[in-house]
């Protein structure tokens, strides 16, 4: 194993000392340091012994233009209800002359493409793209899944260069092209999107982010850069499309207010920031100030990153900003906000009154980060001690460097120590990383991850960590079925749930895509600590109902239906 490199700016670390809370209703800080010492976060490569054979494809000899260097991303999601994460997993094509300066002498056979592997449920999968029809010609970079009718099976959007692509998951194994019947049409180059039901019909609508004016003949740049980057092409407007609730969607890009805002998207996410019952979405763009879109709950948004100190980096700065994740990383029952980028990375507090405040710095975060370009990440409780921790894949932004990758273990109220060196050979092996995405494949209560390499075969990290504490996933399932819709979407996407164990609170909520260019399992990971029981689970449904479930045991996967 290589060496670790260590970038110090000067910051002593700092340990917390903390209590729980005495009752469900108040808001604790982390659980006690005797369950946070016996625990140690650990990753083991599995990619071989789950028999997932993935390399990832650039479609050229060496990186030589912004769409090769962008990378493309992964999605868990349970298509054939098992309740099994099966992964798809995303990979550009072979380039023709045209559009590299650097084409491949002889195309691969068989062709770069996308793949399925399903869940065998044994700690291995089988590769089934072929039988599932998702293999589509297409430049592919980015994904994102939900039940867009509400039939109970979820459906995925494939984004990538000159199309964007539709697939309904027909119940049986295979996915249909929909794109023309459905009313999505998506041109230039399509990147990070979501689902999220802004008008709270019940029916999920579709976010699509789009990148930049991409022109492949252009090559005015200086020998050291490689090749163009984002500022030498205009920006774009993304997509918002509202879902009729019939299998078709409406373009209301300027009639929401969203075409007026022009970007350079990397990331995309969606959530209640500010607790009003309403989604709102944060788009990471690339060298540009980023967006936060906020929902006027009328069908419009309005762009508010500026004034909630969300727009730029640490220094003012337009950062290439690549990953958000929303998450209640302080403990104090809002949705912090995390991004990652090609510098400082950014952990963004929510300050309940609309604004955040980078607290980058003094959560021992930027510093460890700074040496680094990062790009997909996860913000997962590692080792279910009942704290969040956060999981970092790094790579070269414009040359194929490769990176060791990053992981941080949550201290309390939004303090980190970099566990890095000892949490496996495999986090430590240097790649040149971009999307990840993250799923307790193996049912076992320990968050797993998937990253796809750039050129490169992608890695399945499965954890190992041991002294690890009890823990509970949450899967819901919304009432609305493709003949009614009056009550939340079928993937409760938009709901936020709370849970009350040990004498301490937690509160998450259900989002579609998270990180750079990916979506991870849609259940809802808590770790408990030391508490063999959830006193209560509260589901607050975007259809405005509250569900409140007491005197559950641990360690299980529970599937919670809204109620009719």
């Amino acid at each position: 194993m290589k060496p670790r490199r260590l970038l110090i700016l000067g910051m002593a670390s700092a340990a917390i000392a903390q209590t729980g809370a005495a009752n469900p209703g108040s808001v604790p800080n982390a659980p006690q340091a005797t369950q946070a010492r016996q625990s140690q976060i650990r990753f083991e490569d599995a990619t071989a012994k789950a028999g997932i054979n993935f390399t990832h494809s650039i479609g050229s000899a060496k990186l030589s233009s912004l769409l090769e260097g962008t990378g493309s991303g992964c999605v868990w999601f349970d298509y054939n209800n098992d309740g099994l994460p099966d992964l798809y997993v995303l990979s550009g094509q072979t380039l023709p002359a045209s559009m590299t300066t650097s084409p491949l002498q002889k195309a691969p056979n068989p062709p770069p493409h996308n793949h399925l592997y399903r869940n065998n449920g044994d700690g291995t999968f089988t590769d089934v793209t072929e039988q599932a029809g998702l293999d589509p010609v297409l430049y592919a970079t980015a994904v994102t899944a939900a039940d867009y009718d509400n039939d109970g099976y979820e459906d995925l959007l494939v984004t990538g260069y000159g199309r964007a692509i539709l697939y309904h998951n027909n119940g049986n194994g295979t996915f249909t092209d929909v794109t023309a019947k459905s009313g999505i049409k998506v041109d230039g180059w399509s990147i990070s999107s979501t689902w999220l039901d802004y008008d709270r019909d019940g029916c999920v609508d579709l976010f699509v982010g789009r990148y930049v004016k991409f022109d492949p003949k252009y090559r005015n740049f200086y020998a050291a850069d490689n090749y163009p980057g984002p500022l030498d092409y205009e920006g774009e407007t993304n997509r918002l499309y509202h879902n009729n609730c019939d299998g078709t969607f409406t373009d209301v890009t300027d009639k929401s207010g969203i075409g007026a805002s022009i970007g350079r998207t990397m990331g995309v996410t969606a959530a209640d920031f500010d607790g009003d019952g309403w989604d709102d979405i944060y788009i990471a763009n690339d060298s540009t100030q980023n967006f936060l879109f906020h929902n006027m709950h009328n069908g419009t948004f309005r762009e508010i990153a500026e004034d909630a100190d969300v727009a730029y980096g640490q220094d003012g700065e337009a950062t290439s900003s690549m990953g958000p994740v929303f998450a209640d990383i302080t403990g104090s029952k809002l949705l912090d906000l995390w991004v990652s980028d090609g510098h400082y990375n950014r952990l963004m507090k929510n300050n309940g009154d609309g604004t955040f405040t980078d607290i980058g710095i003094l959560s021992g975060l930027s510093q460890a980060n700074a040496q680094y370009v990062s790009w997909g990440s996860g913000v997962y409780d590692l080792d279910n001690d009942g704290l969040l921790d956060i999981m970092v894949f790094h790579g070269g932004l414009i040359h194929m460097i490769p990176m060791e990758h990053s992981v941080f273990r949550g201290l309390g109220q939004g303090r980190f120590e970099d566990v890095s060196r000892d949490a496996g050979e495999v986090v430590n092996t240097r790649t040149v990383a971009r999307g990840a995405c993250f799923a307790d494949y193996d049912n076992d209560g320990k968050i797993d991850a998937f990253v796809v390499n750039l050129g490169a075969p992608g890695t399945l990290l499965h954890n190992v960590s041991t002294g690890t504490g009890h823990w509970i996933e949450i899967r819901l399932h919304g009432a609305n079925t493709p003949k009614d819709h009056s009550e939340s979407n079928r993937d409760g996407i938009g709901a936020r749930v709370e849970i009350w164990a040990g004498g301490r609170y937690q509160m998450a909520e259900r989002v579609a895509s998270s990180g750079y260019l990916s979506q991870n399992d849609g259940r809802l990971h808590f770790g408990l600590g030391g508490a063999e029981k959830i006193d209560k689970v509260t589901v607050h449904w975007p259809s405005g109902h509250s569900q409140t479930i007491e005197n559950l045991g641990a360690d299980r996967v529970l599937t919670v239906e809204e109620p009719r």
